[in-house]
């Protein structure tokens, strides 16, 4: 039985990077989904048929269940024979040293000399505050504390669905440094409407310019942000330092001080 030791010591070939399961290269992946077909042994043919189409050799249903209303959950075991080039990745992410809360603190004192406004918000139909409330609120999320509990920011967190008007309203009144967006929900690209209007907005109130915009949600990416117009996008594993890393810098560098 393979210990893992062999796969410590073996030179990985990253331009060749297949799956990694109880060997180095076996291919082995799985995968969990639900199909719209009657729980049994057709169901489970079904599914196998699905992964071998998807590439996938030696498909195997090791899970399933009826999910009732003529509906079956699968979990497939299979091995991928194709690799990927790891070396020729390259992704677009926010380039900032990330200070923690203390050295942030000190950074504002340092280079900026005054309390900077940060506005955030949940806009459009978003119920979801979960991002906005984990980057803001002064309890954080995950051992990270939130920018209200940050010395030198004014953190204001105006919740879920909020209208962009709204928000570019409330960022002008406060005369806010910053705006973060949080965008959660995403079926059929709402996000990238409502993303693009916001920026859209500023650019009328003739804002745009003056202010840093940010946003950030589980299908937000930097690349994807700068397309829209932003300044930068935060993914998931993403805390309020890292925001505040950038929006700080940036400022300095932009001379918004």
């Amino acid at each position: 039985m393979n210990n893992g030791n062999t796969t410590a010591t073996t030179k990985v070939d990253l331009t060749k990077v297949k799956p990694y399961g109880d060997t180095l290269n076996d291919g082995m992946m799985q995968l969990s989904f639900t199909l719209p077909i009657p729980y049994g042994e057709e169901a489970n043919e079904s599914a196998k048929i699905l992964a071998k189409k998807m590439g996938l050799d030696e498909p195997n249903v090791v899970y399933s269940t009826d999910l009732g209303i003529g509906y079956t959950y699968f979990v497939v075991y299979g091995k991928c024979q194709h690799t990927v080039d790891y070396t020729t990745i390259r992704v677009p992410k926010v380039d900032v040293e990330v200070m923690d809360r203390l050295e942030c603190e000190k950074y504002i004192e340092e280079n900026i000399k005054r309390d900077i406004v940060l506005v955030g918000a949940c806009t459009g139909t978003d119920a979801h505050t979960v991002g906005i409330d984990a980057i803001i609120n002064m309890k954080g999320f995950h051992g990270h504390f939130g920018l209200e509990r940050f010395k030198g920011i004014e953190a204001i967190n105006m919740g879920s669905q909020v209208p962009n008007e709204a928000l570019v309203a409330k960022a002008i009144e406060v005369k806010a440094d910053a705006i973060l967006v949080s965008q959660i929900v995403t079926q059929k690209d709402v996000h990238i409407k409502n993303l693009t209007e916001l920026v859209e907005l500023m650019e009328a109130e003739g804002i745009r310019n003056k202010v840093i915009l940010a946003c950030g949600g589980p299908r937000i990416s930097h690349e994807l942000a700068q397309e829209l117009g932003y300044d930068a996008g935060f993914g998931s594993n993403t805390y309020a330092e890292h925001v505040a890393s950038f929006v700080l810098t940036e400022m300095v560098k932009r001379k918004m001080i």
